[in-house]
């Protein structure tokens, strides 16, 4: 071969060698390029966890040393302490004020017991029918003989015995003889209910009447 053959050979050798690592260069950055992305998004998911590690355990304390026959050091007591407590005060009062007067308290009165019901009545005739019948019955005999009649109005005080006491005419018939029998006759014959007051109590009271004369 000759020597400018071998020349080119050389060159063209040279040339595809450097092609080649220039294809290489290429697709070396192309796939670097797309490595450093896909590396870059799996770091972004990436989840960054903290991992604590154990702390170390603690060292081992030297065991005591042997205790030794020397006497424990002198231990000076403590200075007393000395405490001042203050008096408390005492506030007097130069004038006492006298102390105030009991208040009274009086109850208010009881009330009134109820009066008891009144027993108070007025007087009554008792067994009128018989005695008015004995008055006129006892008729006076001049009166009778000269035909005199008439109505004798009498007030009498009836004791509290329920008898007459004192009798008077009210109104007169006329005749003398019968003004004066009528009033006989209701201290003789007349016999009353004594008056009451409000105890019970039989009290003296007066009573007014009329006694009719008239012959048959």
């Amino acid at each position: 071969m000759a020597y400018a053959d071998q020349q080119m050979s050389g060159n063209r050798v040279i040339a595809i060698i450097l092609v080649a690592l220039i294809h290489l260069a290429v697709i070396y950055a192309m796939v670097t390029g797309l490595a450093y992305e896909a590396v870059k998004k799996a770091i972004e998911h990436v989840t960054t966890v903290n991992v604590n590690e154990p702390p170390p355990p603690p060292p081992k304390t030297p065991p005591p040393p042997p205790p030794t026959n020397q006497p424990p050091p002198p231990v000076a007591p403590p200075p007393p302490i000395s405490i001042s407590v203050a008096p408390p005060q005492i506030q007097t009062v130069p004038n006492i004020p006298p102390p105030a007067p009991p208040v009274l308290r009086v109850p208010p009165p009881a009330p009134p017991p109820p009066p008891a019901p009144s027993k108070a009545r007025g007087v009554s005739t008792k067994n009128q029918g018989s005695w008015s019948a004995r008055i006129q019955d006892n008729y006076p005999a001049r009166a009778q003989d000269e035909g005199k009649e008439g109505t004798v109005g009498v007030n009498v005080t009836v004791t509290p015995e329920g008898r007459v006491g004192s009798c008077s005419v009210t109104r007169s018939s006329g005749t003398p003889e019968l003004d004066s029998a009528a009033c006989d006759g209701m201290k003789r014959y007349a016999q009353f209910n004594p008056a009451l007051d409000a105890a019970g109590n039989p009290i003296s009271s007066s009573y007014s009447t009329s006694i009719v004369y008239r012959l048959q």
